[in-house]
């Protein structure tokens, strides 16, 4: 990230789609970009057909004279290999290349995302592309890093697809053998006796094979990642100096981001929150802690977000003003080095016509984009941020693999959900300022005072010895409930639950119990105050561990809902149920309490404050429409203002501070 910041700061600029437009618009896009202070634009991602109007044809002259004006311009170019949308010629001419759904429907032409990953015409036809974009723009002044494909996530059930899946499987499982104990095909005389016989999961009469699918679901993202690292490989080759990325977007489920992560070279996110949403501040920062995380840690950037409103929710409702800057300065102070957006001038037709931009249909003389020239004059003012980290003492487990294998269909219950749970629990360390980062349960935690795991239904032996030994070496670990319950083939482990964590727990189930909707769980703390949950209870007992909260109603009056274990140097909490949200905060401070971990400042910021401090820099967000006051407690300089600040801070509706003491 640092050849990208160096001698420019935090990078800012967007999707800039000139194919789109007439030539002559070319130049007066490029003169508004120096007005607004762009330095960084992303070019070509579904301009395919564009390149290549027929087989084997090239038209890179359009392509040759944009990157001349924005390298005149000082523009620097995110130059995308333009994969992710194939023209409608090559569905026409090989319909091979076209996905299959699990129903054996194929999907055509006419959208976008329209390949098969598995298919050789479409791998053959892709390569051969992005060698051609390499070799001509190896060395171009505009060229400063690669985009490979767009938010991949494709998933194809074709015989192709059927074909590579099996290649998969042997490599995994070895023998049919290996399969047939794997996925359990004991159970409903699934036994498979000859490697053709087995298929993607397919549409079928009733449940399909959860192993089955979860080794699909592995299967597919392994699939778009081979693709990637071909691509990636074509232009390493020729460009070695450039740093390559593709776009995630957060916690999506089809990819294993922390697969893919280790091979960027520099991570990169889509992110669009709902402004009708009253969480949206606090799913953005989880998710700009999981994208820091996938870097280890290191700069990041935010590659796409809306000016305003975007056009494919069922009601789009638009930014507030200053809300713009506000969620582009929260990326920014999560780790982000650039903030960018879909897109630089907004599509007068296709699908995204309604689609906010930089620089919207109403023109430069527009509110929106007096906004986006202003943040543009202040992220100058914050170079000094670039590269500096976010250190965090707590850490929040998430994992791909098992969030698959606990969402699959047949479950006890399907309103206990894994990203709801990884946002409950974040919520109240985003309240009292507490810096997260996100780490896959293989994760080293010796660095962290807490671990905190929402969720973890599917663990490996290898995994849980690491949680316990984290424990008893003085770590504090927190996990929520149906946690421990499979092992990686998602065979339940017998036994009273969670079984690979009960001694570091203190504590064992022997019932998942679901509860009705329609009243809340009623429990108490063991002084006697009462709070509600809901939707999910569990049977457990004791083993070591201290009840600090139990059920107070129906047959699990007096049972243990909450339990504290302490286990070698360290304490281990596990929560047997949903508890609303005042009591999650309650239980996260005593865990906060028990690793004398503390936020970014001396006590909790006001409501709607968020306070995250990165490298010497106390960034302070009022994501509210009230005035807000926050002590300080030491004298500071605002550096998007130049305003020096002692005693305590005011901040107005949706302002933003960023103090260097």
């Amino acid at each position: 990230m640092h050849t990208l910041t160096a001698g420019r700061g935090l990078l800012f600029g967007g999707d800039y789609n000139p194919e789109q437009w007439p030539e002559p618009v070319w130049a007066e896009d490029v003169e508004l970009m120096r007005a607004a202070g762009v330095n960084l634009v992303t070019v070509g991602v579904f301009s395919w057909a564009r390149i290549e109007p027929e087989p084997g044809a090239r038209d890179f002259g359009w392509l040759d004279r944009v990157l001349g004006l924005l390298a005149e311009a000082g523009i620097a170019v995110d130059l995308a290999t333009p994969t992710a949308s194939p023209p409608p010629w090559l569905g026409h001419r090989n319909p091979g290349t076209l996905p299959v759904d699990e129903s054996g429907h194929r999907l055509w032409y006419g959208a976008r995302n329209q390949f098969c990953p598995s298919s050789p015409v479409y791998r053959e036809r892709a390569l051969a592309l992005v060698t051609d974009l390499a070799e001509r723009y190896a060395g171009h002044p505009a060229l400063a890093l690669w985009h490979v494909g767009n938010e991949y996530g494709q998933i194809c059930h074709c015989d192709v697809s059927a074909e590579a899946f099996r290649a998969w499987l042997r490599e995994r499982h070895g023998d049919l053998a290996g399969l047939n104990e794997a996925w359990g095909t004991t159970f409903w005389s699934q036994r498979y006796g000859d490697w053709a016989e087995v298929v993607p999961p397919r549409r079928a009469p009733y449940l399909v094979n959860p192993t089955q699918k979860l080794d699909w679901a592995r299967f597919c993202s392994d699939a778009l990642l081979a693709h990637y690292r071909a691509e990636r490989d074509v232009l390493r080759a020729r460009t070695p100096g450039v740093p390559v990325t593709t776009n995630f977007m957060g916690l999506f489920k089809p990819v294993d981001s922390w697969r893919w992560a280790p091979e960027e070279d520099l991570v990169s996110n889509d992110w669009y929150p709902d402004p009708a949403d009253p969480l949206f501040p606090v799913r953005a920062a989880l998710t700009h802690d999981l994208t820091r995380s996938l870097g280890g840690g290191r700069p990041w950037l935010l590659l796409e977000q809306a000016a305003s409103a975007v056009n494919w929710r069922p009601h789009n409702v638009p930014k507030a003003a200053g809300q713009l800057r506000l969620e582009s300065l929260q990326a920014v102070a999560r780790g982000a080095d650039g903030s960018c957006y879909f897109q630089w001038r907004a599509s007068r037709f296709g699908a995204e016509r309604f689609h906010s931009a930089m620089l919207p249909h109403a023109g430069p003389g527009t509110r929106l984009h007096a906004e986006v020239r202003a943040h543009g004059a202040e992220l100058r003012r914050l170079a000094e941020v670039a590269g500096q980290p976010v250190p965090a003492r707590v850490a929040l487990v998430h994992d791909w693999p098992s969030w698959w294998a606990m969402e699959e269909a047949g479950r006890p219950s399907d309103r206990l959900g894994v990203p709801d749970q990884l946002l409950a629990y974040y919520r109240p360390l985003w309240e009292r300022g507490v810096a997260v980062d996100l780490v896959p349960p293989s994760a080293g935690l010796s660095g962290y005072a807490l671990t905190v795991v929402p969720n973890l239904y599917l663990v490996s032996d290898e995994d849980a010895e690491a949680l316990t030994a984290y424990v008893r070496g003085g770590g504090v670990l927190v996990v929520g409930p149906f946690s421990g319950v499979a092992d990686p083939n998602g065979h339940i482990r017998t036994g009273r639950f969670p079984a690979p964590l009960r001694d570091v727990l203190g504590a064992s189930g022997e019932e998942w119990r679901p509860a009705p909707e329609d009243r809340p769980v009623r429990c108490a703390w063991a002084d006697g105050t009462p709070f509600e949950a809901r939707t999910w209870t569990e049977l457990l007992r004791a083993e070591g561990a201290e009840p600090v909260a139990v059920f107070t109603e129906g047959e699990l009056a007096g049972s243990p809902a909450v339990l504290r274990h302490r286990a070698g140097a360290g304490v281990a909490w596990y929560v047997a149920t949903l508890p609303h949200h005042d009591a999650l905060a309650e239980l996260t401070g005593r865990a906060l309490a028990d690793a004398g971990v503390s936020g970014a400042l001396p006590g909790p910021p006001p409501p709607a404050v968020e306070a995250v401090r990165r490298g010497p820099v106390l960034f302070l967000l009022n994501h509210g429409d009230r005035e807000a006051r926050v002590p300080l407690a030491e004298p500071a300089e605002d550096l998007l203002t130049g305003a020096r600040v002692e005693g305590a801070v005011t901040l107005g509706a949706r302002a933003v501070v960023a103090l260097r003491p």
